[in-house]
C-alpha cells in the first residue's frame, strides 16, 4: 500500500516536470467540454494505456518496442485528424472515410459529448506519453526488470499514471474556467477552436520529428527528481543512503545480514563460496562490471585491500553484475579479471540474485560484513577509500584479528584505473542504444532496430551524432558498412567509449579535427589510430593540458563495430 501511495504521489509531481509538456496540447484541447464526459474519460484512457505500454516496456521485449512504435504512429495519425477537424469544421461534412469520420467525431463539432470518443483520444495520448524516469518511476521499473512484469508492477504503474492524470485534471479544471471566460468575453468560439487545432497539429509534428525528446533532454527536471527522492526517503522506499553514517567514536551500525551466495557462478580464482564458509571472516563484497569506468577506477583500491589484509582474515568477493549483454560471457569476464590483475574470488551474478537480495542499484558498490555475517557498512560509487579501509581494520580488530600492517594499503592505479579529474568533468555518461539515448542530434533522429544512413550535425556541448549506415538497437549501435563515425562534443580530461566487435576493426580518432598526439588515451596511438579487438571499455582521450570543450570524432574503417556508451573522467 505504501509503495502504491508513493507511485501515485510521484505521478502527481509530473505536472511540474517538463516531461509532461508534449501531451498538454491534447489534454487542453478538451477544455471546453463537460469534465465528466470529456476530460475524465480521456485522462482515464491515457492513464490505462500508459500503464499497459510501460508494463510491456519494463519486460524489455523487442516485440513490445516495435508494437509501441506502431501504436505511436497510429496515435499521431488519429490526433492529426482530430486537430484538422478542429481547424476545419467543414472537413467532417465532406469526409467519407472511416478514419476522417472518427476524427470528426473526436472533435465533437456538433456539441455531442461522447464518452467513448474521449476514451479513444486518451488512448492515443497515452501511446505518446513518456514521462521522466525519476527516482520513483525508476524504483518501479527496476523491480519489473529484475523480477519480471507482474500484476503488482502493472498496478504500481497505473497508480503512477493516475497520479499524473489527477494533477492534469486539476490543471484542466482551472484552465477550463479560463478557457470558458475567454470564449465568453471574446465571442470567438471558432477562433479558439482553430488555435487549439493548430496547437494539436504542432504537437503531432513535434513528436513525429522527435523534437519533443530533443528539447526536453536539454531541460532540467532536477527539481522534480529531488522532490521525488525526498518523498521516497521519508516513506522508506527511496533506497539506501550513499554511505553508512558512522556513529560517535567510530561506532558502526548493524544494517542487515549477509545474503546467501547460492545462484552465483561460475566462480573465478576460487571454488564456490558459501555464507556458512565465511563465518569468522571479514567480508567485502564489491559489485562491479568490467566495462564500467567507475568500477575500473575503484579496483586498484579493492586489490590493495585484498593484498594487505588477506592474511589477517579479510575475504574480498568481486560480484560481477552485468549491465550490457556481452558482459554476461564468462570468457569475457575471465579475460577482464586477468587484464585487471584481480587475484581475489570473482563470481558472476548474471541473474542478479545477490544484487537483488541486497537491493543494490549501483556500480561500483561495496558492502562490508563482520565475522558474524552482519552488514556493518556500505558505500556506493567511487571515493571514501580511506574511510572504507578504516572500517576493514576495525572489523578485523573486532574479530580478534587486528591487522599486522601499521600503515594503510597502497593502491597502484595506472592508465584507465587512475582517479578521475572530477573538477573538470562537464559531460555525463551517455548511452548510444535507443533505450537510454539522449542528446542525439543527427538529422531526423534515430531509427529503432533498422538500418539507416546518418549524417553529421553541428554539436553543442554534450551533443553527439552518428555518421554512415548504422543499426541502432536498445543497448548499442552497430556499423553496417564502412566507413562510419561517431562524434561527441565533450568537456573532461578523459573520454572512454565501450566498444566491441567479433573481428578486428580499425579506427582513427581526432580531437577538434586533429590527431590527438599527447592527448591520446591508452588504447590509441598518438596519430589517432587503433584497433577494436574485444568487447570492453576503451580509453581514447586523456588530455594533458587545460580541460575545455573539445569535439571528439572516431571513424571506423571496417564494419561490424558495436558502440555502447561514452563515459568521462
Amino acid at each position: 500500500m505504501l509503495i502504491a501511495l508513493l507511485a501515485y504521489l510521484g505521478g502527481m509531481l509530473t505536472i511540474v516536470s517538463p516531461c509532461i509538456l508534449p501531451v498538454l496540447p491534447f489534454v487542453f484541447a478538451n477544455a471546453g467540454r463537460s469534465f465528466t464526459r470529456g476530460a475524465l474519460p480521456m485522462l482515464a484512457g491515457m492513464a490505462l494505456t500508459f500503464a499497459i505500454v510501460a508494463t510491456l516496456a519494463a519486460i524489455g521485449g523487442s516485440w513490445a518496442v516495435r508494437a509501441n512504435e506502431i501504436g505511436r504512429w497510429v496515435a499521431l495519425l488519429l490526433l492529426a485528424l482530430f486537430g484538422l477537424a478542429l481547424i476545419f469544421p467543414a472537413l467532417s461534412d465532406r469526409a467519407t472515410r472511416p478514419l476522417v469520420a472518427l476524427g470528426s467525431r473526436l472533435s465533437d463539432r456538433q456539441g455531442q459529448d461522447s464518452i467513448w470518443s474521449s476514451v479513444v483520444l486518451g488512448i492515443a495520448t497515452g501511446l505518446l506519453w513518456a514521462p521522466c524516469a525519476g527516482p520513483i518511476l525508476g524504483i518501479i521499473f527496476t523491480a519489473a526488470a529484475l523480477q519480471g512484469a507482474t500484476l503488482g508492477t502493472s498496478l504500481l504503474l497505473l497508480a503512477y499514471a493516475l497520479g499524473a492524470a489527477t494533477s492534469l485534471a486539476l490543471a484542466l479544471l482551472v484552465g477550463g474556467k479560463v478557457f470558458q471566460r475567454m470564449k465568453g468575453s471574446l465571442h470567438a468560439t471558432e477562433q479558439v477552436r482553430r488555435v487549439l487545432g493548430v496547437l494539436v497539429i504542432a504537437g503531432v509534428v513535434a513528436i513525429a520529428l522527435g523534437l519533443d525528446t530533443r528539447v526536453l533532454s536539454k531541460v532540467s527536471s532536477a527539481q522534480t527528481a529531488s522532490l521525488e527522492h525526498g518523498i521516497a526517503q521519508k516513506l522508506g522506499l527511496g533506497g539506501t543512503d550513499q554511505v553508512t553514517k558512522i556513529g560517535p567514536g567510530g561506532k558502526l551500525p548493524v544494517e542487515g545480514e549477509m545474503p546467501s551466495l547460492d545462484g552465483l557462478g561460475p566462480w573465478i580464482n576460487s571454488g564456490p563460496l558459501t555464507r556458512e564458509q565465511l563465518r569468522g571472516k571479514v567480508v567485502v563484497i564489491d559489485f562491479w562490471t568490467y566495462s564500467c569506468i567507475n568500477c575500473i577506477r575503484s579496483i586498484p583500491y579493492v586489490r590493495a585491500w585484498y593484498e594487505t589484509y588477506k592474511d589477517d582474515g579479510l575475504v574480498v568477493i568481486g560480484i560481477h553484475a552485468p549491465e550490457f549483454a556481452f558482459e554476461r560471457s564468462p570468457e569475457n569476464v575471465r579475460k577482464a579479471v586477468a587484464d585487471l590483475g584481480i587475484k581475489y574470488p570473482v563470481a558472476l551474478d548474471n541473474k542478479l540474485v545477490v544484487w537483488s537480495a541486497l537491493k543494490n542499484r549501483y556500480w561500483p558498490a561495496h558492502y562490508f560484513f563482520d565475522a558474524q555475517g552482519r552488514q556493518r557498512y556500505h558505500h556506493f560509487g567511487e571515493g571514501r577509500y580511506g574511510e572504507s579501509e578504516m572500517v576493514i581494520r576495525q572489523l578485523l580488530a573486532e574479530a580478534g584479528r587486528a591487522p599486522k600492517a601499521s600503515g594503510m594499503a597502497k593502491a597502484n592505479a595506472q592508465g584507465a584505473e587512475a582517479a578521475a579529474a572530477l573538477a573538470g568533468i562537464g559531460s555525463p555518461e551517455t548511452y548510444i542504444g535507443y533505450r537510454r539515448a539522449d542528446r542525439f542530434v543527427s538529422p531526423s533522429g534515430q531509427a529503432h532496430d533498422a538500418a539507416k544512413t546518418y549524417g553529421p550535425a553541428a554539436l553543442k556541448l554534450n551533443d553527439w551524432s552518428l555518421e554512415g549506415n548504422w543499426t541502432v538497437g536498445r543497448q548499442s549501435a552497430t556499423l553496417n558498412a564502412a566507413p562510419g563515425a561517431i562524434a561527441y562534443r565533450f568537456h573532461a580530461r578523459d573520454l572512454h567509449l565501450v566498444l566491441g566487435s567479433a573481428k578486428p576493426v580499425r579506427f582513427r580518432i581526432t580531437i577538434d579535427g586533429k590527431a590527438p598526439g599527447p592527448d591520446s588515451g591508452v588504447d590509441v596511438k598518438p596519430d589517432g589510430t587503433g584497433v577494436i579487438q574485444e568487447q570492453r571499455l576503451y580509453q581514447l582521450v586523456r588530455q594533458q593540458g587545460d580541460i575545455r570543450d573539445r569535439t571528439f570524432r572516431i571513424e571506423f574503417l571496417d564494419p561490424g563495430v558495436e558502440a555502447f556508451a561514452f563515459t568521462f573522467g
